[in-house]
């Protein structure tokens, strides 16, 4: 037999699929199909109807047609058997028959009937054989698959042993110095362990998890800071926010913490303000990751507002806030707070009006989450390109522009890996400072401050190494202006709406930002 096509139609002559085994034009075979119906008798029962040029054997499957399209010559024996061969597979792949089905399964299909026919020809073959070849299974792979699982699954092992290894020779080695940690430090150890209140809970999720320590030992401390990456400078300064608020008077001992050996760790915030009555506390991170080549594979900015009260007499207030003009942030309000006020008016009030906010607590009354891949909504790009330069090493030039520029960013710090034993880095062009973290291995490119009036600089430098170890570029900075653009506008009591005056502070941060 010369098996010319088979096609699922429709029952008005329609290809849904087909599949032509010779020569044949699109325009042709649509022709074959859309004649079909018409050639079929009413009133008697066949499986095939011939013309002048084909034969077509068909099998209804309920509203749809299995179709063979083929010679005169061919044996009708023959091309019985293959339809009922045919007619097996559909509902193999499909399961409701329908026009829908089918076209959600056209390439496994295809794949089956060309297992059918080759060249026109039937191939001796059953449905399972089929099924095996159109699955195109392997041992080979899966073994292949699984040695690869249990060797990344041993690599992710060591791993975590000897980061636990570095991390209990560092605490060794922090007991060690005990005798010299220091009356002051030790101060701030023991109001740490007293735990409260913390406004800033994305330190608490940055930091990695170490073993129970006392709460009077500074040198644990000293070796939490040499493991995370910004995280313990914005514990005690909000902890010493906190003080602050509660009345104790405590002497400003942060600064010292920014060191030449924590380049990444978030620089000391601003002199301490005298917080009011009520204060208001708006807290946003980021957690981004971009690719070396461009493009962002993923971006998520997370806010947080929190309100604390400290006397009776103004519990019972209003906030209105300036609300986010991007429709991509989701905003979230906690549960006692009146949702239809602030979606009409932008104002953060409670549902029940007559009760106040709890004092001396800080209270989350408004969350905000946005999540995209939208290049436009990086905040600062990084472009770090490293060239082989012939000689064993590599040229890197390095540029960031500010792609926001309403944001103004404070203390950023870019840190370039630098690859093990080849030496200081020639530097042969920086804007900005630069210094060289030994101990870590890395270049750290910083900036006091980056706004519209400072939003590109450039830096070149060579040595030795691979393109591939420059990377991850690692950002942290910080910001008193908001991503989202919500920030509070006034502070009134809930009846006769008389102004209450307040404090605010806000910070943006990176906890995450990298270039991979």
């Amino acid at each position: 037999m010369v098996l010319i096509a088979a096609a699922v139609c429709s029952k008005t002559g329609k290809a849904i699929i087909s599949r032509q085994f010779v020569e044949l034009t699109k325009s042709r075979i649509e022709g074959l199909v859309a004649a079909f119906p018409k050639l079929m008798t009413a009133g008697k029962q066949h499986t095939f109807v011939e013309t002048d040029s084909v034969r077509y054997v068909y099998q209804p499957l309920d509203t749809l047609y299995m179709l063979l399209i083929t010679t005169k010559t061919s044996n009708i024996l023959e091309d019985l058997e293959t339809l009922r061969l045919f007619s097996r597979v559909i509902p193999e792949y499909c399961r409701n028959m329908d026009e829908a089905d089918i076209l959600d399964n056209s390439f496994n299909l295809i794949f089956a009937f060309d297992e059918i026919v080759a060249l026109g020809y039937r191939e001796s073959v059953n449905l399972a054989q089929i099924r095996t070849f159109v699955e195109m299974d392997s041992h080979e792979e899966k073994v292949y698959n699984a040695v690869r699982e249990t060797q990344m699954r041993e690599a992710k092992n060591k791993m975590r042993e000897k980061a636990k290894e570095l991390q209990r020779a560092k605490l060794e080695a922090g007991k060690k110095k005990s005798p010299s940690g220091g009356g002051g430090g030790g101060g701030m150890g023991s109001y740490g362990g007293q735990g409260g209140y913390t406004a800033s809970t994305p330190s608490s999720e940055s930091t990695p998890a170490e073993p129970p320590r006392p709460a009077y030992s500074p040198p644990v401390k000293t070796s939490n800071k040499a493991m995370k990456l910004g995280g313990k400078t914005r514990d005690v300064d909000s902890f010493v926010d906190q003080l602050v608020q509660e009345g104790e008077k405590v002497a400003t001992t942060v600064a010292p913490v920014k060191t030449g050996q924590t380049g990444l760790s978030k620089p000391s915030s601003a002199p301490q303000i005298q917080t009011e009555a009520v204060h208001v506390s708006l807290e946003e991170k980021i957690l981004l990751t971009a690719g070396r080549d461009g493009g962002l594979q993923t971006m998520e900015v997370l806010g947080l507002l929190t309100l604390r009260v400290q006397e009776e007499k103004v519990g019972r207030v209003r906030l209105e806030l300036q609300n986010t003009d991007n429709k991509a942030v989701q905003l979230q309000t906690h549960p006692n707070i009146d949702k239809d006020l602030f979606r009409t008016k932008s104002i953060i009030g409670l549902k029940n009006p007559a009760k106040p906010f709890p004092l001396n607590t800080g209270v989350g009354v408004l969350k905000w989450r946005l999540q995209t891949t939208d290049e436009s909504a990086i905040p600062i790009s990084i472009n770090c390109w490293p060239s082989d330069n012939g000689q064993g090493g590599c040229d890197v030039n390095i540029e960031f522009e500010l792609e926001n520029l309403t944001l103004e960013l404070s203390d950023v710090t870019i840190a370039i890996p630098l690859p093990h034993g080849v030496g200081t880095p020639n530097i042969s062009e920086c804007e900005g400072e630069y210094t060289i973290d030994t101990r870590r291995q890395q270049l750290l490119w910083q900036h006091t401050i980056i706004d519209q009036n400072n939003k590109s600089g450039a830096m070149e430098f060579s040595v030795g190494g691979n393109p591939d170890d420059f990377f991850p570029v690692i950002v942290s900075f910080t910001s008193s202006k908001s991503y989202s653009g919500i920030k509070v506008l006034e502070c009134s009591e809930v009846d006769g709406g008389n102004p209450v005056k307040y404090s605010s502070n806000t910070q943006f941060f990176a906890e995450k930002y990298e270039i991979v």
